[in-house]
């Protein structure tokens, strides 16, 4: 796209990259597979969480990490981390993944069992301040059993992180538009107030769009970009992740 290419313009552009991305064939390379491969939508919240955290580097792995994590809780995460007895957690003690280990994996674990003994969904844990991350970092912390080599893997805005994978998880359980991709599941949470999850690859597309000036990836950043998105679609601006997505690491563009 040239230099005469209007706000009009990037916006047809970009809806068609999201027909063209927003569809079940785009479910197969995904980590979002690895969710929906359940039907309990506790399962659903569980294994798409891992599979958010789990959300950097070859994607490939990424899926394949967390089916196995899936396979090790017996492909009923709810029920395991309710009802499993401490012996039950001996095969989980060999599971890595990147900076990802056991340690990691079974404060993890301790925190959903916490949650969801007191809640039916994991929406709640992201309802206690209005940008849903902060207070989610907190309270994942909570337990006295937090180990200090854990908090690296759930960013908040609060150190400025782009927060993408917790914004990718978000979108899969918030927005709901039955293409087939995300889920919709939660409903407490509108579409119009998610930040759209950005990595080196949606932020490079985007600065060639001059859809954002900042040069730094973080949590600014992805406010800044969102905040263009709104212009778009203010109901629904998290939508044009597909296209971002799909021209970076699809495309390379």
């Amino acid at each position: 796209m040239g230099n005469t290419t209007t706000h009009q313009d990037i916006r047809a552009f970009l809806d068609r990259k999201v027909d063209e991305y927003n569809r079940p064939s785009f479910i197969t390379d995904d980590p979002i597979s690895i969710p929906r491969g359940f039907v309990l939508q506790q399962d659903i919240e569980i294994s798409g969480f891992f599979a958010a955290i789990f959300s950097w580097g070859n994607r490939t792995t990424i899926i394949k990490k967390t089916r196995l994590l899936m396979q090790l809780m017996d492909n009923a995460p709810y029920q395991f981390i309710l009802q499993h007895k401490e012996k039950d957690l001996i095969k989980l003690l060999d599971f890595r993944h990147r900076t990802f280990n056991a340690t990691d994996l079974l404060y993890f674990i301790a925190f959903f069992r916490h949650h969801y003994t007191n809640h039916a969904s994991l929406e709640e844990a992201f309802l206690r301040t209005p940008d849903h991350l902060s207070g989610f970092y907190h309270y994942f912390f909570s337990l006295e059993s937090a180990p200090p080599r854990t908090y690296k893997h759930i960013a908040t805005p609060e150190k400025n992180s782009s927060c993408k994978r917790l914004n990718m998880f978000l979108r899969w359980m918030v927005r709901n538009d039955d293409r087939g991709v995300d889920f919709g599941i939660w409903k407490k949470i509108p579409a119009a107030r998610l930040i759209c999850p950005l990595d080196v690859h949606v932020a490079r597309v985007a600065r060639r769009f001059g859809l954002m000036t900042r040069t730094q990836t973080d949590w600014q950043a992805a406010l800044e970009l969102t905040d263009y998105l709104i212009t778009l679609d203010p109901s629904d601006p998290v939508k044009y992740d597909f296209a971002l997505f799909g021209l970076g690491v699809m495309e390379k563009f």
